[in-house]
């Protein structure tokens, strides 16, 4: 079956109109601050959300996902060819795409690329091409992946950044023996194909892109992209500060704007604050082993964590934590990740059923336990103070423990834990991801927790082969249905990310995977 993706509208969607390429302003630097710098532009050996959510204004793969997260357009390529026994993808590239340096991108470049993101020495992410078998390319404009198996995610797979096109004479020329020394070398001025290229770095305080002169694509005014001359990031860690220097015209974007300040920014004339759709889900990871220190573990009662949820309001959480901003979750994955099923927020809140549930379980009496907050964090001191009053009401006693991140990690992954706070952000337009972290537990329990079910397993085992696009969602439901009622977590809410952007700017979104995308983004004059 062929894939050729239509034009994406979902940024004339967000954005509230298309706008005519009449009305566009070319040129002009856009100042946007974050809340943090980047550690390492590689795509491979990355592994952060700082780097992750930039680097596609450097860098690009063969297919992108589309603006609303839900599906593929083309990037690198074209179009598409998945065979029909799902083992084999036949891509064509796009003629005359050349790297930031004027070198023309070649089969080869992608060749290298794909066999280095998915060789398992390289970084964390090569499992999300562990089907490839092998990586070809029988003519200059033709690229052909052997896959070792049927796999329905391999077209998603191809759009997420550690599969992105980098030169491969480049990057070999990096002094170095290793692959991480090249890379370390190479990140320091990348070179991708990208709408922008680095032009100077000075860490921790500003990252300067500029205008890649050999962009392949066309703006609406059939001119090359970007519309910008260059983008520079400052990094402005204070919440209060970065949104001062927005309001005073310093800069002309603010990311991660706190939930407590939306509705003032909504108010403000001279700011549009954005929400764009994300795939952010916040819940109460729990530790479900029957025994913890050699003591019954009451948490592992699933009547207890029934009534745990049942007693926990998500809409006074979603009022205290995100002042209205989230939505209580309809299943463990967010609404905007594809085949999420769920209708209504999970466990609404009622008391009586919460308490009936506790005298019916093994705990009637209730218990003590605590759950690891990071020191510091507001958003995880507001949940568990709030947690801690709820759950008093079915007697659970809760010791809130603030930790640093090290410490609660240690724990997490060493299972001795009781109770955690958790955040997850999707980094493919697909399932599975955050599936196989939260529900499938062949050699690592879920979410660490402890929680197993071997229904699950195979439903998940199954649906990483299905081509059946129907019967993989049925699969999935199956799943949600069984991880909803029975899984190791209160599930709390899903938050969009907060951007306030000046009035000037257009054209700039944020998509449910949180890739920044500033490829179309222009300033009024």
């Amino acid at each position: 079956m062929k894939f050729l993706s239509a034009a994406a509208l979902s940024a004339a969607i967000l954005l509230g109109s298309h706008v005519s390429a009449l009305a566009l302003d070319r040129g002009g630097v856009m100042t946007y601050g974050r809340y943090t710098d980047s550690l390492f532009l590689d795509p491979v050996l990355n592994d952060a959300n700082v780097d992750i959510w930039v680097m596609n204004n450097i860098y690009e793969t063969l297919i992108n996902p589309t603006d609303d997260g839900l599906g593929l357009q083309p990037g690198l390529a074209t179009e598409w060819t998945l065979n029909e026994t799902g083992d084999a993808v036949t891509l064509k590239l796009r003629e005359g795409v050349k790297f930031s340096d004027g070198t023309p991108m070649t089969a080869e470049d992608v060749v290298w690329s794909l066999d280095r993101a998915r060789n398992p020495e390289n970084g964390i992410w090569n499992f999300l091409l562990a089907s490839v078998d092998a990586v070809t390319s029988p003519d200059p404009q033709t690229i052909e992946l052997k896959l070792k198996y049927p796999d329905p995610t391999i077209l998603s797979a191809l759009s997420v950044f550690n599969s992105a096109v980098m030169p491969k004479a480049a990057f070999e020329a990096m002094p170095g023996d290793t692959d991480k020394a090249k890379a370390e070398e190479f990140a320091k001025k990348p070179i991708g194909t990208g709408p922008f290229m680095l032009e100077s770095w000075d860490r921790g305080a500003t990252m300067k892109l500029v205008k890649n002169p050999n962009y392949w694509d066309q703006g609406e005014d059939g001119q090359p992209l970007p519309y910008l001359d260059g983008l520079t990031f400052e990094i402005i860690p204070d919440d209060a500060t970065r949104i001062l220097k927005l309001q005073s015209g310093d800069i002309e974007g603010a990311e991660f704007i706190p939930f407590a300040r939306v509705a003032e920014l909504k108010a403000d004339p001279n700011i549009n604050m954005e929400l764009f759709p994300g795939t952010r889900v916040w819940d109460v990871i729990i530790n479900v082993r029957p025994e913890l220190d050699g003591k019954p573990n009451p948490l592992s009662d699933e009547k207890v964590r029934q009534a745990m949820n049942y007693a926990a309001n998500k809409d006074a959480l979603v009022q205290v934590v995100t002042y209205g901003v989230g939505t209580p979750l309809s299943s463990f994955m967010s609404s905007t990740t594809p085949m999420h099923s769920g209708d209504g927020p999970l466990f609404p809140y009622d008391l009586e059923k919460a308490k009936s549930l506790m005298a019916e379980s093994g705990f009637p009496d209730g218990f003590k336990t605590s759950i690891l907050t990071i020191a510091g964090n507001q958003d995880d001191l507001g949940i568990t103070t709030a947690l801690q009053q709820m759950w008093k009401e079915i007697g659970i006693d809760l010791e809130i423990r603030q930790v640093d991140n090290a410490s609660r990690t240690e724990q997490y992954r060493n299972g001795t834990f009781e109770m955690r706070t958790g955040g997850w952000t999707n980094d493919i337009a697909d399932a599975s991801q955050i599936t196989s972290y939260f529900a499938y537990s062949p050699t690592i329990d879920a979410l660490h927790s402890g929680w197993k079910n071997e229904e699950v397993d195979k439903l998940f085992e199954a649906s990483q082969k299905e081509m059946d696009t129907a019967k993989r969602a049925e699969q999935f439901a199956r799943i949600q249905e069984i991880f909803n009622a029975t899984g190791p977590t209160i599930p709390l809410y899903e938050t969009p990310y907060p951007v306030a952007l000046g009035k000037n700017v257009n054209g700039f979104i944020q998509i449910p995977l949180g890739n920044n995308i500033f490829r179309e983004t222009w300033l009024a004059k």
